[in-house]
């Protein structure tokens, strides 16, 4: 099974999803305004980082979850990938997922937001395999807590090998899978296949990107770096 793995936030979108998600709920009234966006904004410096407790964040990310009828984070939701999410994905998105789907790979996203943000996203993208951050839903509503391993820096090896055991897939398809990503907390996971790929890398990215040779590549720009990706120059 060639696998395609790839990071959603600054990757295939040309923003952060989570931190939009939660800058949208505090325009529409679903959070305090000002308390909200200061938390927020201070967890995504943590995040780009390397820093952010993602325990913290997930128990401060998820209340809104908890606070709100499902219908209405619907209706919510919605605007939000209309309005926000698809102005949002990246220019040369869709040209590299087609050249993966023309090879016969499997496209697998795998991302620290949570899957009621992504879920969507990945639907919107054509994609159908997602590995989120999952938070707790019973008894038709959020409970506020983690329902699995946290899906960041470690915590995606942890994540994509139980997804390949539960596929009846041999843990080689991780080594042998292409990862592309814009993030430091990545690294790991870049590290642990054949073929990593930063993608408008962060500096401490970009920098180890360089030092062990791994392709460089933009998504966001002209058709030149549609090109340069096609040729596959870094």
């Amino acid at each position: 099974m060639p696998l395609a793995i790839f990071d959603l936030d600054n990757t295939l979108l040309a923003g952060d999803s989570d931190h939009a998600w939660g800058r949208f709920l505090a325009e529409v009234g679903a959070v305090d305004a000002a308390t909200y966006t200061r938390l927020n904004d201070d967890f995504y410096a943590q995040y780009v980082a390397g820093t952010l407790d993602i325990y913290a964040f997930c128990r401060f990310v998820f209340q809104p979850l908890v606070q709100h009828p499902l219908p209405q984070l619907h209706l919510w939701r919605e605007t939000f990938l209309q309005d926000r999410i698809r102005p949002m994905i990246a220019p040369g998105a869709s040209d590299l997922l087609a050249r993966h789907r023309e090879a016969g790979d499997t496209l697998l996203i795998i991302t620290a937001t949570n899957s009621f943000v992504t879920r969507p996203i990945a639907d919107m993208l054509g994609i159908e395999h997602l590995l989120a951050t999952e938070p707790e839903f019973r008894d038709g509503r959020y409970t506020g807590e983690l329902a699995a391993t946290p899906c960041f820096q470690e915590g995606k090896i942890e994540r994509l090998r139980q997804w390949l055991r539960e596929r009846g897939e041999p843990e080689d398809a991780m080594v042998e899978a292409t990862f592309y990503s814009d993030s430091r907390n990545d690294i790991p996971l870049l590290e642990a296949v054949r073929r990593p790929v930063a993608v408008d890398a962060d500096p401490a990215l970009a920098a180890h990107a360089e030092r062990l040779g791994w392709p460089r590549i933009s998504l966001r720009g002209t058709a030149v770096d549609r090109d340069r990706l096609a040729a596959g120059s870094p």
